[in-house]
């Protein structure tokens, strides 16, 4: 419904491929990733990727888990939870074993070679059926260079989308841009959801530099990309290689010791003209 309803704008040029999911240490066994949709809108929308794990078991011919070295990986398997609405519409892939990494990345169906004129959206629905303490629920969106049986929290990614709770105050939804070989962190917050329902969360980036995201369809945060992220550079930076010259230097230096001297001189007449008015203390005798 969003491509249908997004208007053609223009964004920045891309060349991903893969989408991923990368909750790093998910400390709860229930974290269900399901209705993955990753499109652009323009006068004809073009889905790239849409996914349901409505096929069964077939998603493992689709779907790689990494392999990388250092990292104890969990299982994935396919479930509709614990509680569910229809439990063959609301099945999705799920996290089945609690303190584990878990990294696991599809190809786009079509890869996106520019984003110019269309607007970019990135949705998909998260469930934690537990009370998560620590675990991330994000997509990212990688290059076509990404090797997928050795993708790792450091491999370069383009965009990173959706929540991530560390603790009862660190919840927050990431929006996370690739620029330049630089991650640009969104400066605003976005709190994510942290009950046990599932939630629908949306980025929409459109052409004329402006951006939206959505829980359940409900706007939580919009704005203008150079203003949210740090995508320029500032109007003014100090110069690191700048000095001041010696003589300015040795003027200032002189100007501050004579305002210094001055003040001393002042205070040393004031407390002459200050002594000089109070007349002294005659000399009292004892008398008998």
């Amino acid at each position: 419904d969003d491509l249908e309803d997004e208007e053609a704008v223009v964004s920045t040029q891309s060349t991903g491929q893969f989408v991923v999911l990368d909750p790093n240490l998910v400390m709860t066994r229930y974290l269900a990733l399901s209705c993955l949709l990753l499109g652009l809108a323009h006068c004809d929308p073009a889905v790239y990727l849409r996914e349901d794990f409505a096929d069964g078991d077939a998603w493992t011919s689709r779907w790689v888990q990494s392999e990388h070295g250092g990292k104890t990986f969990g299982k994935l398997d396919l479930s509709a939870g614990e509680f569910f609405h229809d439990a063959e519409k609301d099945i999705g892939l799920k996290t089945m074993e609690n303190a584990r990494f878990y990294a696991v990345s599809t190809e786009l169906s079509t890869p996106v070679e520019s984003t110019e004129g269309k607007t970019l959206v990135v949705q998909f629905c998260v469930k934690h059926e537990q009370k998560i303490d620590c675990g991330g629920g994000y997509l990212k969106l990688f290059p076509s260079t990404l090797d997928q049986t050795q993708m790792h929290g450091e491999s370069p990614y383009n965009i990173m989308f959706g929540p991530d709770i560390c603790g009862p105050s660190a919840r927050r939804v990431h929006v996370i841009f690739n620029y330049r070989g630089k991650n640009l962190l969104l400066k605003k917050e976005i709190r994510c959801k942290d009950d046990e329902l599932t939630h629908l969360y949306t980025l929409i980036v459109r052409a004329d530099n402006t951006y939206e995201v959505r829980i359940d369809n409900k706007k939580e945060q919009s704005g203008k990309l150079d203003e949210d992220w740090d995508f320029l550079e500032p109007k003014e930076i100090a110069d690191p290689d700048a000095s001041q010259p010696e003589d300015e230097e040795e003027d200032d230096l002189e100007d501050e010791e004579s305002a210094f001297d001055n003040d001393v001189e002042v205070e040393s007449s004031s407390d002459k003209e200050e002594a000089a008015e109070t007349p002294e203390t005659p000399e009292i005798k004892d008398e008998l």
